[in-house]
């Protein structure tokens, strides 16, 4: 606990970034180009870009491969929500009492919001 109480915001945002391109790498077969966290309060946003597959890029040309895409990776998430919770109390300290995401296939970015069980930005202000 003391590490993550001397981290920065930024430091641990970054944190947070690596752990996630590290889960998409080896759970979802192909880590995002770019990857962005943030600390809001009592969440944390994640903005990934980069994440479709040359195959799944193919399929979101039609609506219908659009929503298989969006179904498949929700799914998928779902199914790891544990893991990744764990992810974050690891890094934060903190509980997650919700997540949240969703993909564009248009743009080929992906969310994930995790809702904390406490304000971890005020950690950070002093």
């Amino acid at each position: 606990m003391q590490i993550m109480e001397r981290m920065t915001k930024g430091q641990m945002e970054a944190k947070i970034s690596e752990a996630i391109i590290k889960f998409e790498k080896e759970f979802m077969g192909r880590g995002p180009m770019e990857t962005d966290s943030f600390i809001i309060k009592d969440a944390i946003f994640i903005r990934l870009k980069g994440v479709l597959t040359p195959a799944e890029e193919q399929l979101a040309k039609t609506s219908d491969g659009a929503k298989l895409i969006k179904e498949t990776r929700a799914k998928l998430l779902e199914g790891a929500e544990s893991l990744l919770g764990k992810m974050i109390i690891d890094i934060t300290g903190c509980k997650t009492k919700s997540m949240h995401s969703d993909i564009c296939s248009n743009t080929g970015e992906k969310i994930i919001v995790f809702i904390l069980d406490q304000n971890l930005e005020s950690r950070f202000k002093g």
